[in-house]
């Protein structure tokens, strides 16, 4: 039996962001408090969503304290401010934090008073949310606005926290590549691997299925050719538009057939190291795809091949060693710092690595790698990723 979740309504293109009062309408909301962050705010970026709510008449809120890694605490501060404003949806508007945010919000407002966000983590099912959510990403990245996940850190315990459910599944989504033209290269490069990144892992998933086959093939389709590219361009329209839709694609693909080693490993290096994720995730992919890279050879090779590193007519082995290459030259040329380069002292790295690997385990996500770790074999594959 395949269980399929997808958001209900999905608009895709250039200036979409324009169409965002019609979709309100379309679902009988009218009420929105958007969710984004200081700088979307400082730059004028939200109001690309803002304008047409107020040309539309519409009327809204905006909650602008999201933090990159969003917390429990600030989960808690923008319910209060969504109970208290009487609306009737979120809109997430930014990266992947501001979406994450909104969705937490609509979990944790659907719950009893006194609820913590960490109650719903994983493997507890996030079914139920307060309000609906709409997502409007401005880069092509997380996927976020395709997925039925939301990751929160528990500022108790410095874990970052990965909630599942349809309460997390956005109800709509509007996907608008323009919106992208602006950002800088670090981040379109982190957010680009990081796409990559839920492409492959959901492509060798052991949850991997038909339907997240087809969304995986096409997303690292997309996004092989161009990811070089609009590090070079930013202006590349063409390449803009091929990433973003290779992200929403490359969310569809895990949201339904999940991620892997790679997220469950880079998910405790950005709480206690405050690394962005997609960066944690290119630092780790390499190693981690070695590591499993013949428990599934026929799918990494095929990956190659979507990706565009091996020619089609290559073998599994030849094009196996192709995708190691293109992952370790994909770091290089994007000028992925490892862990050590990036400035985390080796002794702080080597006291949290059994923490860390617990909490890559206790995420569930490794349980979906090719190759299944034990806690001593995350610990050894963060010790080869600290110096690249």
């Amino acid at each position: 039996m395949l269980n399929i979740v997808a958001p209900r309504h999905m608009l895709v293109g250039a200036g979409t962001v324009g169409r965002l009062p019609a979709l309100l309408a379309q679902h009988g909301l009218s009420r929105p408090l958007v969710v984004t962050d200081p700088w979307m705010v400082s730059s004028g970026t939200v109001e690309r969503a803002l304008v047409p709510l107020r040309e539309a008449g519409l009327g809204f809120a905006v909650f602008s304290d999201t933090i990159p890694d969003p917390t429990d605490t600030v989960v808690e501060l923008g319910v209060a401010v969504l109970r208290a404003g009487h609306h009737d949806c979120l809109i997430g508007f930014g990266g992947g934090s501001p979406m994450d945010t909104a969705k937490a919000m609509a979990i944790l407002a659907g719950a009893p008073a006194g609820a913590h966000i960490r109650e719903f983590r994983v493997p507890a099912q996030a079914d139920r949310a307060a309000l609906p959510v709409i997502c409007i990403p401005t880069t092509a990245g997380t996927g976020s606005e395709a997925t039925r996940f939301t990751v929160i850190t528990d500022t108790g315990s410095d874990e970052k926290m990965l909630i599942a459910g349809l309460g997390a599944l956005p109800l709509a989504a509007i996907v608008d590549y323009e919106l992208t033209f602006t950002v800088p290269p670090r981040i379109t490069a982190d957010t680009g691997i990081d796409s990559l990144t839920h492409a492959l892992e959901a492509f060798v998933s052991r949850r991997a299925n038909p339907v997240s086959d087809m969304y995986a093939r096409e997303a690292m389709r997309l996004i092989g050719p161009k990811l070089r590219a609009v590090w070079r361009d930013p202006g590349d329209a063409g390449a803009r538009e091929a990433m973003m839709l290779g992200a929403t694609l490359a969310g569809l693909a895990f949201s339904n057939a999940s991620v892997a080693l790679v997220h469950g490993m880079s998910r405790p290096v950005g709480a206690h190291f405050h690394v962005p994720h997609g960066l944690s995730n290119a630092m780790l992919l390499p190693a981690v795809t070695e590591f499993g890279l013949a428990h599934a050879l026929p799918r990494y090779a095929e990956a190659a091949r979507c990706i565009g590193a091996a020619r089609a007519e290559d073998g599994d082995q030849v094009a196996g060693a192709c995708l190691l290459a293109e992952l370790r030259a994909l770091n290089r040329e994007l000028e992925v710092p490892s862990p050590a380069a990036w400035g985390i002292p080796r002794e702080r790295w080597d006291g949290l690595r059994a923490t860390m690997a617990r909490q890559a385990l206790a995420s569930g996500s490794p349980a979906n790698n090719p190759r299944v770790p034990e806690a001593a074999e995350i610990e050894a594959l963060y010790d080869r990723a600290f110096g690249g």
